[in-house]
């Protein structure tokens, strides 16, 4: 049974992290841990930050930590040991460092459901599975 769960959460995608968190619970049921993240990505190149404002990356990341304590706040039981983490950079490169530093036995992750353009998985979901030393588990919404 996993003890320490990661849940990488996209706050822009509220079915995905509704369905993968209704999961990480069932499967915390017996105790533990679970950790959830979000990833602010990077701008990429250096060339795109002198489109943004001085200060706009900062104000970014704030906004975000307050987004995801209120959607903790709001969609996690309280009795759950529950810990929020806002992340910067390539989204499944975070993910999957998180979950080393973080020691977690399980990732749960929320997944769309494929289009033809995607036909699996979306391109972080499938980076997660196929790079993970963790265990992964794919929540379909």
């Amino acid at each position: 049974m996993a003890r320490t769960i990661l849940l990488p959460v996209d706050l822009g995608n509220p079915p995905a992290n509704t369905a993968a968190l209704a999961e990480a619970l069932k499967l915390l049921e017996a105790g533990g841990s679970l950790h959830i993240v979000s990833v602010l990505p990077d701008y990429g190149y250096a060339q795109v930050s002198g489109f943004f404002r001085q200060g706009y990356e900062q104000e970014a990341l704030k906004a975000l930590g307050k987004a995801l304590a209120a959607w903790v706040a709001e969609a996690v039981p309280d009795e759950v040991d529950v810990h929020p983490h806002v992340l910067h950079g390539t989204v499944y490169d975070e993910i999957l460092r998180a979950a080393g530093k973080l020691g977690a036995d399980l990732i749960v992750i929320g997944a769309h459901r494929p289009e033809l353009s995607d036909y699996l998985l979306g391109p972080n979901a499938a980076r997660v599975v196929r790079h993970a030393r963790q265990s992964v588990y794919v929540v379909r919404n």
